[in-house]
């Protein structure tokens, strides 16, 4: 595995003079970076490599999540992005995992994550965290050789990390059986309800033992994601540690209003001004990804692309030249970056506002992490407006607008509506038009479109001709009483019948006899269908 950088997810210690403890050193004796952890029972091995780390004082989810993992008990996590509940699981697993061995193909654990780049993360975790243990994982996630995989599974694999598609591939395939796992990790719950996984969780948890530890993350907990934490959990140990859709006060936020075809100069200009360091730029599309990814590239900005249709090798690559700093913005799709533990992250652009309300909770809970100070602007067109209010009423702040110098003022569009789902981006309203009669067809010109719909002579026919009918003042057709079995009759007048009238030509033609013999007959002329 490549080098790596340690992950965001718990608060840094502010004295870079204290010094990591000796290898031997027993748990009292750990050094003050790692006080924050002792107390949660976690082993020397894990203190020692978190105190190598810097890392001082447990994040909320994981002062109440370690101890809960440590005793064998469900948990059930709900907490939005960066507030550590990665390590929440990661580190009281190496602990419990640390006791016995895993036999071939046979993981005594498995984490399911939504993306391959999540469970990649997570992998690097175990192995900063359990450097000191002896502990192997298997990285089942797809773009990748399965025969590599396979090979590291029938070698035996104390913990499997795997996204549900390449994961069913593989036990179908005979690679792995799961009757021996007793932890299942089910992260980002709810990117797995949007991205339609949840039947292939489900498959998999029918293959798991029914004695076994389930530990279910998620960044909301809507009424399918607690029918599924139900089905999953036994007596769980419920966590919040903040409200689903707040916002980290760490974050300054802005919103500017621009016109359409100004978005990507305001995009460059908000860059220009900002002192950004390192940035993730959200799209809605992965093709408006690729288009924003050239456009900067042609204006001289250090920017790579990161969305679902990329190659794996493609997609490691970029990350990795990010985490770097070879490249500073990164132009990415919400189901790429779900997840992404960037540490130092200093700004988040959405060039796009996202359709979903909660998306704009995960896209900016990327910078502001750990304490430190982020920002995030959002670039929103005068068709936006319900968007960014669903986004207001979801997290109860106002977004505060800021102004992009050199760009015209615009105000939001006329139509409460917005901009329609699926409709054509930056489309303008089309203006009302005065009605106007409606022509072309005969004995209708003039006509208002309130008046009592009257039966209108009937153009040039391909068939016989009819005779014309008798019409009444009231507007209604007379015609004589219809032969049984043709029509019906309301009250003297029978209901008009025919094309585009009451009773449709189709139900006109004559029942077929019962008889074997039976054959159609045919209607009279006048009432014979085109």
């Amino acid at each position: 595995m490549s080098e790596i950088s340690p992950p965001a997810e718990l608060a840094r210690s502010p004295a870079p003079e204290e010094a990591p403890a000796p290898a031997a050193s027993p748990p009292a004796a750990s050094p003050p970076a790692a006080a924050g952890f002792v107390e949660l029972g976690l082993s020397e091995p894990v203190l020692r490599a978190v105190a190598e780390m810097g890392y001082t004082t447990p994040t909320p989810i994981q002062a109440q999540a370690i101890p809960s993992v440590l005793m064998g008990r469900d948990v059930l996590g709900c907490a939005q992005t960066g507030t550590g509940k990665t390590a929440g699981f990661t580190l009281p697993m190496l602990d419990i995992l640390a006791g016995s061995r895993a036999r071939a193909r046979m993981p005594r654990s498995l984490i399911l994550e939504p993306t391959r780049e999540l469970a990649l993360q997570v992998a690097e975790n175990f192995v900063l965290y359990g450097k000191y243990l002896k502990l192997n994982h298997a990285l089942i996630i797809g773009g990748e050789s399965m025969t590599d995989q396979r090979e590291v599974l029938t070698r035996g694999v104390d913990v499997v990390i795997a996204t549900p598609g390449r994961l069913i591939d593989m036990f179908e395939r005979g690679g792995v059986l799961l009757t021996d796992t007793r932890i299942l990790v089910i992260d980002e719950a709810d990117r797995m309800l949007d991205m339609g996984f949840i039947p292939d969780v489900e498959r998999i948890v029918a293959m798991l033992p029914a004695n076994r530890q389930t530990l279910f993350f998620s960044a909301t907990m809507a009424p399918e994601i607690r029918r599924l934490a139900d089905a999953f959990l036994q007596n769980p140990k419920e966590i919040t540690v903040a409200p689903p859709a707040s916002v980290a006060t760490t974050i300054t936020a802005g919103l500017a209003l621009v016109a359409e075809h100004d978005k990507r100069e305001a995009l460059r200009r908000l860059i220009r001004k900002e002192d950004v360091q390192n940035a993730l730029i959200f799209c809605n599309r992965k093709r408006d990804v690729d288009i924003l990814y050239r456009s900067l590239m042609r204006h001289g900005f250090s920017v790579g692309a990161l969305h679902g249709d990329m190659t794996q090798p493609v997609r490691f690559a970029t990350l990795e030249k990010f985490k770097a700093g070879e490249i500073r913005l990164l132009v990415c799709s919400d189901v790429a970056a779900r997840g992404l533990d960037i540490g130092g992250l200093s700004h988040v652009f959405n060039f796009d506002v996202p359709v979903h309300a909660e998306d704009y909770v995960h896209r900016i809970g990327r910078t502001g992490r750990a304490g430190r100070e982020g920002h995030a602007f959002t670039i929103a067109a005068p068709e936006d407006r319900l968007a960014v209010e669903a986004i207001e009423k979801l997290t109860g702040v106002a977004i505060p607008p800021i102004a992009v110098d050199g760009l015209d003022p615009v105000a939001w569009a006329e139509e409460s509506g917005g901009r329609r789902r699926g409709g054509r981006r930056g489309a303008k309203p089309a203006a009302k038009k005065p009605e106007a009669p409606r022509k072309g067809k005969p004995g209708r010109e003039g006509e208002p479109r309130s008046a009592p719909a009257q039966a209108a002579p009937r153009g040039p026919s391909r068939g016989p001709s009819r005779p014309a009918r008798p019409e009444g003042e009231d507007g209604r057709v007379s015609v004589p009483s219809p032969p049984q079995g043709r029509g019906e009759r309301v009250g003297r007048e029978e209901r008009v019948r025919g094309f585009g009238a009451d009773i449709p030509a189709f139900m006109l033609l004559p029942a077929r006899k019962s008889s074997p013999a039976a054959t159609i007959s045919e209607p009279d002329e006048e009432e014979a269908p085109e």
